[in-house]
């Protein structure tokens, strides 16, 4: 039983020890608090090499929120699909019919989102 979590184990202690020695390397080979002082350029906010151009508190369209959240939950959806296609044959007829009803539930979400207008950008 344990033999089947060890390889988990190995990445979980690999992982934190990567993280561990890139801290302590930044910490001892990256800049110093001092050094930063010389340039006040460093403390503000970097947005493609240029100044702001515009206010960050503009108002942003509800409608944004939702095709994104639309667009997330469908990648999502689609994105389930692909390891039960791997393994789809292998399954059985009960496997096809859950599917089908998945995919077909997704379908009705798509059209219930297309009647309420969700998917038009204004």
């Amino acid at each position: 039983m344990t033999d089947q979590y060890l390889p988990i184990l190995i990445i979980i202690i690999v992982a934190t020890a990567t993280a561990g020695l890139i801290l302590v390397l930044n910490a001892l080979l990256g800049p110093k608090a001092k050094h930063r002082q010389d340039f006040p350029s460093k403390f503000t906010p970097f947005e493609c090499g240029s100044d702001l151009l515009q206010d960050n508190q503009k108002r942003i369209s509800i409608r944004f929120y939702l095709l994104a959240l639309l667009f997330v939950l469908f990648d999502l959806e689609g994105i389930l699909l692909y390891p039960w296609a791997v393994v789809g044959r292998t399954l059985g007829t009960i496997a096809y019919i859950e599917i089908f009803i998945f995919l077909f539930l997704l379908l009705v979400a798509l059209f219930w989102a297309y009647r309420r207008k969700a998917l038009d950008w204004r």
